[in-house]
C-alpha cells in the first residue's frame, strides 16, 4: 500500500500524463522529476487556501524551472484550485495553463517563471518582503540543476544568506540532465549541497523520489535552519516514476502519443492499487 503522500505523487503523475496526452507533447522529464517534491509541499507543508488563491498570509511557491508547470498544474487541480478537466487544455489556444508558469493566467501560481534563474531572485525578494512586513508566511523555491549554471542563482544565494532569510527554503531538482545533455558534460555542478553550504545555507541532500522523506526533511530544516535560508538537494531521475520516460536520453521535451500516455496511466494506476 502506498502512503497518502506517495499516492498523491502518483496522482500528480497521472494527471500530468492526461494533460500531455491531450496536447501530444511537452516538458515531460522535468515535470515528472519534481512530482514527489510537489506532493510533499501540497500534501501538508504549504499553508494555502484553494478557495482564496490570493490570501495575503499564504505560503508562496516559486517554481523557477517554469517548464515544470504541468506538474504544478496537476497539483493545483488535485487540490481544488480548478477542475481536473482544465488540465486537458495544457498549452493550447485560450488556455489558462501555458507551457510555463504564469501568475496572471493560472489560479495558485505565485510567480511567472521560465526565464531560468529569475525565479530564484523573485522568490528571494518575496521572502525578504515578508520578513520586512513581519509576516510569518514562508517562501519555497524549486530550482533545476541546469538552471544553476546561471550566475543569477548564485547572486541570490549570497543575498539570501546575507539577509538571514530563515523563512526561505529552496529545493534543487538534481536530476543531472538538462535540455541538451548531462549537466556534468555541459557545466558540472559537482557537489551542489557543498556549494550552498559554503554560501552559509542550511543544507540537506536526500533522495528526491520519496515524498514522505521530503516532508520530514522540510520539517527538520525549518526546525534547525536558524537564521539561514535552507536548501534541500533532491537526488532525482529526469522522468522519475515513469520508466519509459526515464530511458529516453533527451527527455526534457518529448512527443507523447495517446497510446503511450494510456499505457503509462494504466501502469501508474496499477501502482496505486498495490
Amino acid at each position: 500500500m502506498l502512503t497518502p503522500l506517495k499516492e498523491f505523487a502518483t496522482d500528480i503523475r497521472i494527471q500530468q500524463m492526461e494533460a500531455f496526452k491531450a496536447r501530444g507533447f511537452g516538458h515531460v522529464g522535468g515535470s515528472l522529476s519534481v512530482s514527489d517534491c510537489l506532493a510533499a509541499l501540497y500534501g501538508g507543508i504549504l499553508r494555502i487556501d484553494p478557495q482564496n488563491p490570493g490570501w495575503e498570509d499564504r505560503d508562496r511557491l516559486v517554481v523557477s524551472k517554469g517548464h515544470s508547470g504541468p506538474a504544478v498544474y496537476a497539483s493545483l487541480a488535485l487540490k481544488g484550485y480548478f477542475p481536473l478537466s482544465v488540465l486537458r487544455t495544457l498549452n493550447q489556444n485560450g488556455t489558462t495553463l501555458p507551457s510555463h508558469c504564469d501568475r496572471n493566467l493560472t489560479p495558485g501560481i505565485d510567480m511567472t517563471t521560465g526565464s531560468l534563474g529569475q525565479g530564484a531572485s523573485t522568490a528571494c525578494g518575496m521572502a525578504l518582503g515578508l520578513k520586512l512586513s513581519h509576516k510569518d508566511a514562508r517562501v519555497y523555491l524549486i530550482l533545476g540543476d541546469g538552471e544553476c549554471q546561471e550566475g543569477q542563482v548564485w547572486e541570490m544565494a549570497l543575498f539570501a544568506a546575507q539577509h538571514k532569510l530563515s523563512n526561505f527554503i529552496a529545493f534543487l531538482d538534481y536530476n543531472k540532465r538538462q535540455l541538451d545533455g548531462y549537466t556534468a558534460d555541459i557545466c558540472d555542478l559537482e557537489d551542489p549541497a557543498e556549494k550552498f553550504s559554503s554560501f552559509n545555507w542550511y543544507t540537506r541532500r536526500i533522495k528526491g523520489d520519496d515524498p514522505d522523506l521530503i516532508h520530514e526533511t522540510i520539517v527538520e530544516t525549518q526546525k534547525n535552519q536558524g537564521d539561514r535560508p535552507g536548501m534541500i538537494v533532491l537526488d532525482t531521475v529526469k522522468g522519475g516514476g515513469v520508466k519509459q520516460i526515464e530511458e529516453i536520453a533527451l527527455n526534457h521535451h518529448v512527443n507523447i502519443t495517446a497510446e503511450q500516455a494510456d499505457e503509462i496511466i494504466a501502469q501508474l494506476k496499477k501502482e496505486k492499487e498495490g
